[in-house]
């Protein structure tokens, strides 16, 4: 540590830098050829003044504003809560560009193994799912795939099959409307998805989310996948869904891995618990392969919308029609409008953790965050339960909320979602979830829910760094497990709109 610069300047017309290190009141410090004292004590992710700002002076970092000063910072400062304030007000009108192809990259040639199918997308698992349509059923179904997973415990070993696995939740049961709508699009999307081989739809009967039009969303390619159960018309539930299985993990474990090209994946960009470093490394190390994998003709797929709010424009510039724009743009207004209408202000996003890992507004979350899908251009706007179009990025309706935006990004067709984090969490998704650290020392108390470093880009380069990531990616796509599927975290999370964002 004790060679480690302590301070980084993210674009050259920034007005604060980010400290690498504790820093304590007194130091002085290099950075660009110049010497800056430190004022106050700065923790490790948080930002030091570069110059003077007078109250309303915009702060700079990323090279756009993250706010404005609050009060008086004198260069050396620490700049945080207690002197930086948002300028985000509500809805905006956004000025279309000129559409491009976002920024061009050499192709990168690389294969991973996964299977092919019956409908020509890709899956990097071989798995069956049991997707309870209500609540009253989801225990129901966990234990099915408790003992179907011991029944066929010698097919997973042997590495015919992936799992079985169950994903309750609490709904389907007097919704109506829209609200009942989002369960059905959103289970439907989950059926839909390729790693699931087989899918039982576990219901009640009673229920308003029906069995029979909940699988009337299915693609007609994905429904011979399906087997459907209600609960009230079996004799004994457990045993003929218990059989039901059996005959899906059968069939699913005819299926072999096959090499495929990047162009095959599907991967959501998710981000939680974020901190002062998720924006200097992880977020940047998945965008560039967001345009890896996009040139490649692969599918990167971005999410949480209100975590777009301050840094929506970079994106908006980068839509490849002006369809595309005019989408992403009243997406971002709708939710803009939300919480105006609910008396809300739309900056109140940074969490506590958030907070104190270093990022002080939206903005300057937002400016991290998006950095998720690189520069690769914007080829579709999709809403809550839709499926992706392949090839290309695409943004997804779904709130910020960790285990909602994921599940989500299943259900429009991810096979694995990358999932940065700076503060780290242990949950898991349907599909594989790979944990991607902001930081050494998260990476380091946390390997077991940790599966990636991202700051070994600061240490050895982003190319090393890159190369690693990609490596490590293609194995687990390939079947490597991750650590959140190691440790048995697999959760969804549906949105109820006007309830979560």
């Amino acid at each position: 540590m004790a060679d480690q610069p302590a301070l980084i300047r993210v674009h050259p017309d920034d007005s604060v830098a980010v400290a690498l290190r504790p820093i304590q009141a007194g130091e002085a410090l290099e950075l660009d050829g110049q010497t800056v004292s430190a004022l106050d004590d700065i923790a490790q992710g948080h930002k030091l003044a570069l110059r003077d700002h007078a109250a309303g002076d915009v702060v700079r970092k990323y090279g756009q504003s993250i706010g404005k000063a609050h009060a008086a910072i004198a260069r050396g400062a620490h700049v945080h809560t207690h002197n930086l304030s948002t300028a985000l007000a509500g809805e905006l009108t956004y000025a279309a560009g000129t559409a491009h192809d976002g920024q061009a990259k050499p192709a990168v040639e690389a294969t991973w193994h996964g299977y092919l199918r019956e409908d020509g997308r890709a899956a990097t698992r071989n798995e069956i799912w049991i997707l309870p349509t209500v609540g009253c059923v989801g225990l129901t179904a966990e234990q099915v795939a408790r003992e179907a997973q011991l029944r066929h415990a010698d097919l997973i070993a042997a590495g015919r099959i992936d799992g079985i696995h169950a994903f309750s939740h609490p709904h389907g049961c007097s919704q109506l409307g829209d609200d009942l709508a989002g369960t059905r699009s959103v289970l439907a999307g989950l059926a839909a998805n390729p790693n699931a081989a087989g899918v039982l739809i576990l219901g009640l009967g009673c229920e308003s989310n029906q069995i029979a039009e909940l699988m009337a969303l299915l693609p007609e390619a994905a429904r011979s996948k399906l087997r459907s159960l209600s609960s009230q018309r079996a004799g004994d539930e457990l045993a003929e869904a218990g059989a039901l299985i059996d005959a899906m993990v059968q069939e699913a474990a005819k299926a072999e891995r096959q090499p495929l090209p990047l162009s095959a994946l599907v991967v959501g960009l998710k981000c939680g618990g974020s901190d002062g470093f998720s924006g200097l490394t992880a977020n940047p190390l998945l965008g560039r392969f967001s345009e890896t994998l996009a040139n490649a003709g692969g599918t990167p797929v971005l999410t949480e919308i209100p975590e777009i709010f301050g840094a929506e424009q970079a994106l908006l510039d980068r839509a490849k029609s002006q369809e595309i724009f005019a989408a992403a743009a009243d997406l971002v207004n709708g939710f803009k409008r939300y919480y105006l209408d609910q008396g809300l202000p739309v900056s109140e996003n940074p969490s506590p953790g958030n907070l104190a890992g270093g990022i002080t507004t939206l903005e300057e979350k937002s400016l991290g965050a998006v950095q998720k899908a690189g520069h690769a251009a914007l080829s579709a706007v999709i809403g809550y339960g839709q499926q992706t179009p392949l090839g290309g990025l695409s943004l997804l309706e779904a709130p910020g909320n960790d285990a909602i935006s994921s599940t989500a990004l299943a259900a429009a067709g991810a096979t694995m979602v990358l999932f940065t984090t700076g503060r780290g969490t242990p949950l898991g998704f349907p599909v594989p979830t790979v944990k991607v650290a902001s930081n050494h020392a998260l990476a380091k108390a946390k390997p077991h829910w940790i599966d990636f470093d991202a700051a070994i880009a600061l240490d050895e380069g982003q190319d090393v760094a890159d190369k690693a990531f990609l490596n490590r990616l293609i194995a687990i796509a390939s079947g490597e497990r991750t650590a959140a599927e190691k440790s048995g975290q697999r959760a969804i999370a549906i949105w109820r709109r006007g309830v979560t964002l």
